[in-house]
């Protein structure tokens, strides 16, 4: 399926690219939430029981995968007088905006009741996450068919991301521990993200208003059994889907953790907390802008894979160095992971496209919409399963919130939760995308050859 383009290799302004990295703010306020502060809210805040808590994440967002596909499937199908995905962007920036609300409210209810009410608002969060995500992350394949734009405009996404995952980690902690709720920790967390998410529904429709949808591809009817074996048959995206769902495993287990480890392990207050996680999202906001100086200098996969191999080993230093006193190195090395771990991102974000655009070279025929599919469903995989892991693992470990103390043995697996198995994880992503690029070589000396081919061919 060839794409008309209204402007070929298109270049994108920096106006628009701003616009672009303002829907990714949006989406991560509801992203740093669900992966830095749910956990802790459910378990300290709300009141959830940490086993009931697991089995939550399981279900909810295995019903959200299986739904995911049926939003691929619309953005695949259905365009209207504002292109293929912009219009979500505009009709569920308040919907989105609501389910964050509802999700950090806490019903002066019964327990069974409570947990009603957080099966359905986490559900309805899960929902608007995932309607927003897929034509969010669709857009930037028809915003430019430049490679380099692509790369560009990831960056831009990424920095906006981080910039909303600081004020999530940085001024919520910090916001409802102060003296003005009167130790109403609850009501302060409400309001605090009401705020949060009417910024988060602004800056939806900024990237409606800004964004343009200049590639326009012939929509040919696809049936969904042909697009799921497309999907599998191409090795890109499949590799980069087994790379999502590990680099999200190790992040949701070490990002869940990090407020557990400041106050139990390090025994920091409030204060203290805020400042432990805005150190990694500080570092990431670095990390962004350090990647997309590096990767015009050095090969962008090489750099994802090995710097997975580093966030590994530093992982790992972190668990095998530092004690509780040692405060100043708990945060260098906290501070150097982070960098580390998402010098990758942009490469990741803009590989996708890679992926969608060798496929429809290969296969002669182009599935977009379920391809980005297929990544967020491995995310939110990786959600549900990493959070049942900590809910069961935080029940194994005999923790409970009441307790101003935690036992030895709670604070000793919260630290190999936060720092060993993330390790893993990091050093498992990084073999991955070594085979990607093997698969990508494969690729290219494979079409230099084709290509040869037919020169001789053409002379003859």
């Amino acid at each position: 399926m060839n794409p008309i383009n209204i402007t070929p290799q298109a270049g994108l302004t920096r106006t628009e690219k701003v616009a672009y990295g303002a829907g990714d703010f949006a989406i991560n306020v509801a992203y740093a939430s669900m992966m830095l502060l749910i956990t802790y809210f459910y378990t300290d805040i709300f009141g959830l029981n940490p086993t009931d808590l697991g089995i939550m994440f399981v279900v909810v967002r295995t019903l959200d995968a299986l739904l995911t596909p049926i939003m691929g499937y619309l953005t695949d199908s259905y365009i209207s007088r504002y292109g293929r995905y912009r219009q979500y962007l505009l009709y569920l920036a308040i919907p989105f905006g609501l389910s964050i609300i509802l999700t950090f409210s806490t019903p002066e209810w019964a327990y069974s009741g409570k947990l009603i009410w957080a099966y359905l608002s986490y559900g309805l969060f899960s929902l608007m996450f995932t309607a927003v995500t897929i034509p969010y992350i669709s857009i930037l394949s028809v915003m430019t068919d430049c490679r380099k734009e692509r790369l560009s405009a990831s960056g831009y996404r990424l920095l906006m991301a981080k910039l909303a995952a600081f004020a999530v980690v940085f001024l919520v902690p910090i916001v409802t521990g102060a003296e003005f709720w009167h130790g109403d920790i609850q009501s302060g967390y409400q309001t605090t993200m009401l705020v949060m998410a009417l910024l988060a529904s602004a800056f939806l429709l900024v990237c409606f208003a800004g964004v343009k949808e200049r590639i326009h591809h012939e929509h040919q009817p696809i049936p969904m059994l042909e697009q799921v074996k497309l999907i599998f048959k191409n090795q890109l995206l499949v590799l980069l889907c087994s790379s999502c769902v590990v680099s999200t495993m190790g992040f949701m287990v070490r990002g869940a953790l990090a407020i557990y480890y400041a106050k139990y392990y390090l025994e920091l207050p409030a204060q203290g907390q805020s400042l432990f996680l805005a150190t990694n999202v500080t570092a990431s906001i670095l990390a962004m802008l350090a990647s997309t100086w590096i990767t015009k200098r050095y090969s962008k996969i090489r750099l994802f894979y090995k710097s997975q191999w580093l966030a590994g080993a530093i992982s790992l230093a972190l668990f095998l160095i530092v004690d509780p006193s040692q405060v100043g190195l708990a945060f260098a090395l906290f501070f150097l992971l982070s960098f580390v771990v998402d010098l990758h991102a942009p490469v990741f974000w803009a590989s996708i496209s890679d992926a969608v655009d060798y496929g429809n070279r290969k296969f002669g025929k182009r599935v977009a919409g379920l391809s980005y599919c297929a990544v967020s469903m491995s995310q939110k995989m990786a959600i549900g399963i990493s959070g049942a892991f900590i809910g069961v693992s935080l029940s194994y470990l005999d923790y409970n919130p009441s307790h101003h103390q935690a036992s030895q043995h709670t604070i000793e697996g919260i630290v190999v939760l936060f720092t060993v198995l993330p390790a893993i994880f990091h050093i498992a992503v990084g073999f991955i995308m070594k085979q990607y690029r093997l698969v990508q070589l494969a690729n290219i000396r494979h079409a230099a050859k084709k290509e040869a081919i037919n020169a001789k061919l053409s002379v003859r």
